[in-house]
């Protein structure tokens, strides 16, 4: 191993040092998802927030997603107390929520229409609103995969899902929703079904 590998494996064992951690294997991807992808920026993610199965800190039933605003961590709570550890860009402090919801919808590259309250803020999304919103693809900032929050059956607006920003991972810098690196939201998306639960702390 280099200088610059022991490191990086230090470092890595300094970050997740007392806890039982392995690695998890990306999902198999469609020839659309890996085309897509490949016209999003590659960026060198920080070790802690790539993808892990971790010991279960949140206490939760199976099946249950937590995100830790905090940490910028989303859990997907395993059987055997143990949980899939991602990293997310969370909402910054101006425009963070937090809540139980459930997932009411799922959608693959979905098309985004700036809420009301985005469009107030930055006035140059108007066109696309009036456009019917942006088409999925590379440059939707929703990524590959949406999931939809729901309270009581009424959409929250506010969602996990893919990102054409990856570098902002780790980051509180969204107007709210939760994002994922695409390769992260897909495996997400396969494993979580309608009606999951989500705890946003």
């Amino acid at each position: 191993m280099n200088f610059k590998g022991f490191l990086a494996a230090g470092a890595l064992a300094l970050v997740l040092g007392g806890c039982n951690f392995k690695s998890v294997p990306d999902p198999t991807v469609s020839k659309r998802d890996s085309e897509f992808m490949a016209k999003v920026p590659d960026v060198e993610l920080d070790m802690n927030f790539q993808r892990y199965e971790v010991d279960d800190p949140t206490g939760q039933a199976p099946g249950t997603v937590v995100v830790d605003t905090k940490q910028n961590f989303l859990y997907l709570v395993q059987a055997n107390k143990k949980a899939l550890r991602y990293g997310v860009a969370t909402g910054s402090e101006a425009y963070g929520w937090t809540g139980t919801a459930t997932v009411g919808r799922k959608a693959e590259w979905p098309r985004w229409m700036p809420p009301s309250d985005m469009l107030e803020r930055w006035p140059h999304l108007k066109p696309t609103a009036a456009a019917g919103g942006l088409p999925g693809g590379p440059d939707n900032p929703l990524g590959a995969r949406a999931l939809y929050l729901y309270d009581h059956g009424k959409d929250t607006l506010y969602r996990i899902h893919g990102t054409n920003e990856p570098e902002k991972i780790g980051q509180s810098v969204s107007s709210g929703c939760i994002r994922m690196r695409n390769i992260d939201a897909i495996d997400l998306f396969n494993r979580v079904p309608l009606g999951a639960k989500v705890v946003v702390l």
